[in-house]
């Protein structure tokens, strides 16, 4: 039976057994129970009963309760909403938190469970609502103030956490990770110094792989082997101070304990130097394994570290992990990748003695000419996958003519022609490298437009595309082919000049002309 002086709380989900369930648990525990099986319905009974709270599915028919939330928050955000999910994800999870849900269960959900989460909602329920009325009243003033400073803190806080887990999610080198750990531990905990190191377990003491002074320069050690680039020794006194005391033993008995540490106020219990007021330190765990250490300190000043600190390095060293597992798995993906694709290049270069070693000549050039004309690092990394596999399409060409000693035919020149675009084919179907695709594509397209396979003309031309141009057909031409000695030094030059404006970008010759008098062009 209804009872106005009981807590009413709606049920929303499309399996008939929960609703069944749950309604019986809690019509036994006191509450008043209203059902639904989707959010069309849901959206019915709230225009026409008073709900104190709502617990909703997220995948239902007709409207899921991500929408219903955001109804529920949009018209009364007084009603707390707890979403129930089968399949938890960090998508929905963010999502949620947009719509205003305060809770996020997973299923199966324990009624006891349930019952906690409804108690604590409908108490902060009741908080919101007489924090709302004493916004009406002057003498709620203060109240208000702390509860506006509170909201702050936690805005405050998951904006850190956002940004924790936006720059990890965007770092594309491993090397970086590491010095992007000790920069924000600085910045975020306002820490005077941070260390990274990495934990051997064939070794009694943590080589370090990277650090910051706040009131210095970061030191960054060769992160790609930081064992061999680094050692327990450092170099600077403050340094040694750091990682030759009781520090060296703090950090490696955290790791058998793989769990963060915090000193909040150095008081002697730890053997910690005088000079470090206060530390902390957190394992980054990879694989249910301890890689390394990141800590932090402070040495001068009022400031000392919080739990709150030590949460927010520990969230971060955990992303930090979840992104070094991701660029090791890329990175080797992408090293097999590379290494199938060339040994294709190597397989057309074998066939032919007189072209081995072509594509990485092309390359090298190209980067060469890139470089003068202040190409990017990124626009420098196209030109390095597009030279070694521009050639690539080359596979797909008879023996009997790409290796003809003799003048081709016209028909088999037109085969010849094809080899851009089965090229740009084959590296298409790898469902990356767009630009490195155009550049092979159109390597071999001529400024004045008679080139193929498009005909392209002037900047229609691929930029870096017309950078490869000019490199391949220096190289073609300095180097000995199946039909023909490699050409003079003299007659090269005349050749590439004598194309400005024709076959090649006058500006890219220039840089060329630059480069290869400068003797960066190295000679066959």
């Amino acid at each position: 039976m209804y009872d106005e002086n009981k807590k009413t709380i709606l049920f929303v989900d499309d399996e008939e057994s929960i609703l069944g369930i749950t309604s019986e648990y809690f019509q036994r525990k006191g509450y008043n129970v209203v059902t639904a099986n989707n959010g069309i319905e849901a959206k019915k009974i709230l225009k026409e009963e008073q709900i104190d709270c709502c617990f909703t599915d997220i995948n239902m028919p007709e409207m899921n309760g991500l929408e219903l939330a955001e109804h529920i928050w949009v018209t009364d955000n007084t009603i707390p909403v707890v979403i129930m999910t089968a399949y938890p994800s960090l998508d929905n999870t963010i999502r949620t938190i947009q719509n205003g849900v305060v809770d996020f269960l997973t299923k199966p959900v324990d009624l006891n469970q349930m019952e906690v989460c409804a108690q604590r909602v409908l108490s902060q329920r009741k908080l919101f609502i007489e924090n709302l009325l004493l916004k009406k009243e002057v003498e709620g003033k203060a109240r208000l103030e702390k509860l506006n400073k509170e909201l702050l803190y936690k805005v405050d806080e998951l904006h850190t956490l956002n940004k924790i887990m936006n720059v990890f999610s965007t770092i594309g080198i491993t090397s970086d990770v590491f010095r992007r750990l000790v920069d924000m531990t600085v910045e975020i905990s306002h820490a005077d110094e941070s260390h990274f190191f990495v934990i051997d377990e064939n070794m009694e003491t943590p080589i370090e792989v990277t650090s910051y002074d706040a009131t210095k320069e970061v030191k960054n050690i060769d992160c790609n082997d930081p064992v061999k680039g680094a050692g327990p020794a450092i170099s600077n006194k403050d340094d040694k101070l750091y990682t030759e005391t009781g520090i060296n033993k703090i950090i490696m008995e955290n790791v058998s304990d793989e769990m963060p540490l915090l000193i909040s106020v150095n008081n002697g219990t730890y053997d910690l130097p005088d000079a470090i007021l206060s530390f902390m330190i957190v394992p980054l765990v990879i694989r249910d394994k301890v890689f390394g250490v990141l800590t932090a300190s402070v040495k001068k000043g009022e400031k000392r570290f919080t739990k709150n600190d030590l949460y927010f390095l520990s969230f971060m060293a955990h992303n930090a992990g979840f992104a070094i597992e991701n660029l090791a798995l890329y990175e080797n993906i992408y090293e097999n990748l590379f290494a199938t694709l060339y040994a294709f290049v190597n397989t057309i270069e074998a066939r032919d003695p007189y072209t081995r070693q072509h594509s990485n000549r092309v390359t090298s050039i190209s980067i060469v000419i890139g470089k003068e004309l202040g190409c990017t690092s990124e626009e420098l990394d196209i030109l390095n996958v597009a030279g070694h596999l521009h050639d690539i399409g080359k596979i797909g060409i008879r023996d009997d003519i790409l290796l003809k000693p003799g003048r081709l035919t016209p028909e088999e020149f037109e085969k010849i022609k094809e080899h851009p675009v089965i090229g740009a084919n084959i590296v298409k179907q790898l469902g990356q490298w767009d630009r490195e695709r155009q550049v092979i594509r159109s390597h071999h397209e001529r400024f004045d437009g008679s080139g193929y396979p498009d005909g392209l003309r002037g900047e229609e031309i691929p930029f870096l595309a017309r950078i490869l141009s000019v490199a391949d057909v220096y190289d073609a031409i300095a180097s000995d082919r199946a039909y023909r000695k490699k050409m003079e030094e003299k007659k090269i030059l005349k050749i590439i000049n004598e194309g400005a404006g024709t076959q090649f970008d006058s500006e890219i010759v220039k840089a060329f002309q630059k480069v290869y008098k400068e003797g960066k062009i190295i000679k066959i």
